[in-house]
């Protein structure tokens, strides 16, 4: 059930497809979980954002959706964003990567072709078929982005075919001589005889945040809820990168175990260790010691303080980490 009867900020979120899940749950992981009735509901409420109603729509429409005004905020693969997005529009990325459903928008061609390999050689062939009487026909649910990037490459002469059917099959059925589609393993495009491009990528992708500059700018209500959202968001994949480790140290005194830890930089932490006195039963001087430090230094923090005494070690994963101002909160004020 909605919290509030008063509509503050409608967030376009993907109602189907591989996006669905990933974005149910990575809200959640946020604390923006959705208040949905039920699957056939395609509204809900959103948890801490008092008026906040996430709409469920089709991740194709989403861009539009943002573009026109009919919602405020979306999340929605950056692929589809920028294949869709009206240049000079409304439309604005708000946050670029959500950390997933991420892929890559590739060229593709047939196996059997072993002299292309690149794209110079698509560029070659598609001179020979236009000398043949006919132009290189490609295959693509992305005309506008494979486009720019094949004129980008001088290539001239071709056919965008576009389908929003399974692409893979497009080369044997005959209707199209190269692809352009999204992959994120390659697994798809070998188990149907392609191979992709060496220097061709064209975009890669991942979920993202985007909104409708008119509508954020023109209202207070609505640029505070995204505040609020996008700073949860923030906080959320910024703590993903670090690790809380804390461990009790023996010393002479709190200035001393803190001198001892900042001797690594990578102890050093946000802002440095946080250091408090343990009052124990067997009257020692023992010193309990926090620091937050990236994931990959795990193993090094645990060595060194292990090395220097320490014992009760505890790794835990933060929840959020935010710092003195939000970032992605800032570009978005500046770009409004």
């Amino acid at each position: 059930m909605l919290k509030s009867s008063k509509e503050v900020l409608r967030l376009a979120v993907p109602s189907d497809g591989e996006m669905y899940d990933p974005t149910t749950r990575f809200l959640a992981e946020c604390g923006l979980n959705l208040e949905r009735g039920n699957s056939r509901q395609y509204m809900a409420g959103i948890t801490s954002i008092d008026g906040g109603l996430a709409l469920f729509q089709r991740v194709a429409d989403i861009t539009g959706k943002v573009e026109e005004g009919s919602v405020d905020i979306g999340i929605v693969g950056f692929d589809r964003f920028e294949e869709s997005h009206v240049e000079d529009g409304e439309g604005i990325v708000i946050i670029p990567d959500l950390e997933y459903s991420k892929c890559e928008l590739v060229m593709a061609v047939q196996e059997s072709w072993i002299d292309v390999s690149n794209m110079a050689d698509i560029a070659d062939l598609a001179v020979e078929f236009r000398e043949r009487g006919r132009d290189l026909r490609v295959a693509t649910k992305y005309p506008s982005i494979v486009r720019r990037f094949l004129f980008s490459h001088s290539i001239n002469y071709f056919n965008i075919v576009h389908s929003s059917g399974t692409l893979e099959v497009a080369p044997a059925m005959g209707f199209a001589d190269i692809i352009a589609d999204i992959a994120s393993t390659g697994v798809t495009l070998r188990e149907n005889h392609l191979k992709t491009i060496d220097d061709g990528t064209i975009l890669r992708s991942q979920a993202c945040l985007i909104g409708n500059r008119k509508l954020l700018s023109g209202n207070p209500e609505k640029l505070e809820a995204t505040r609020r959202i996008v700073e949860r968001v923030e906080g959320y994949l910024e703590a993903r990168g670090f690790f809380q480790v804390t461990a009790n140290i023996p010393g002479e005194s709190a200035q001393q175990v803190a001198t001892a830890v900042r001797e690594r930089s990578m102890l050093s932490g946000l802002e440095g260790p946080t250091v408090a006195q343990v009052y124990g039963d067997d009257g020692g001087d023992w010193y309990a010691v926090t620091v937050v430090v990236p994931r990959s230094s795990h193993q090094e923090v645990l060595d060194y303080f292990r090395s220097i005494g320490g014992t009760g070690i505890s790794v835990i994963q933060p929840r959020y980490i935010y710092t003195g101002e939000s970032k992605p909160y800032k570009r978005l004020l500046q770009a409004l």
